[in-house]
């Protein structure tokens, strides 16, 4: 199944459900606040293995006690696809069981 960028319409109507989550230029983003630096690490190293499950990979962001990702997909020139928002909505179900917000 080939790749292809999202029109900004339809990226802004699945954002609906991704709350926190928000485009921005060409890629998706949001932060997590977590209790300590070891929960906020915990949940990278989980964010780790889910993008290797999928083969796709975001930028991610250690604070003391924040997350945060970027997201978008460099093989068609670092466009929104249908990838990224698989990514945010599997990093958006696994983060409150660290606890984020």
């Amino acid at each position: 199944m080939p790749v292809e960028p999202l029109p900004r319409k339809e990226i802004e109507s699945q954002l609906a459900d991704l709350p926190g989550w928000s485009l921005d230029g060409d890629h998706l983003t949001r932060s997590y606040r977590l209790a300590s630096h070891p929960a906020a690490t915990a949940l990278v190293v989980h964010i780790a293995q889910v993008q290797e499950e999928l083969d796709h990979h975001s930028d991610l962001t250690l604070g003391y006690d924040t997350v945060t990702l970027t997201v978008n997909t460099h093989s068609v020139g670092g466009a929104v696809t249908e990838l990224d928002l698989a990514l945010a909505r599997r990093v958006e179900n696994l983060a409150p069981g660290h606890g984020a917000v």
